[in-house]
């Protein structure tokens, strides 16, 4: 019989999705941030495939609570400092400048053309298998 460890409830982040009202306007947006096309693309739905893990685009105006808050979504990043400049170039409106939350860890967030909270994170302790 496996235990709960061999098997766990969660197996990790998978998709991060973001209302945007136009679907084209929001492809074109994330796809110069995300230096990316989609591996997805359909009228209802877009999904940008980041470093194994799926940053998706959804037009449904149902699918979008009313007012700020929820959930922010830290994309990793090399230098926190760049990333929040470089967002802030392709549109997006400084939330929260960079932040040292401790240990060397950095953050800031934005707000995409969309209204939706868009943040990054430079975290050297952090490392994929992979990497």
């Amino acid at each position: 019989m496996k235990s709960s460890t061999d098997t766990p409830n969660f197996l990790g982040l998978r998709t991060a999705i973001y209302h945007v009202p136009d679907l084209d306007k929001g492809k074109v947006w994330y796809s110069k941030v995300l230096g990316i096309e989609p591996y997805f693309d359909q009228p209802f739905y877009v999904g940008f495939n980041v470093g194994g893990y799926e940053l998706g685009l959804d037009p449904d105006p149902s699918s979008k609570l009313p007012g700020s808050g929820g959930v922010v979504v830290y994309w990793g990043v090399s230098d926190a400092d760049a990333g929040l400049k470089r967002l802030i170039s392709l549109g997006a409106t400084e939330r929260t400048n960079v932040q040292d939350v401790g240990e060397g860890i950095r953050i800031a967030t934005v707000l995409d053309p969309f209204d939706n909270v868009f943040g990054v994170i430079e975290n050297p302790h952090f490392k994929l298998p992979s990497e």
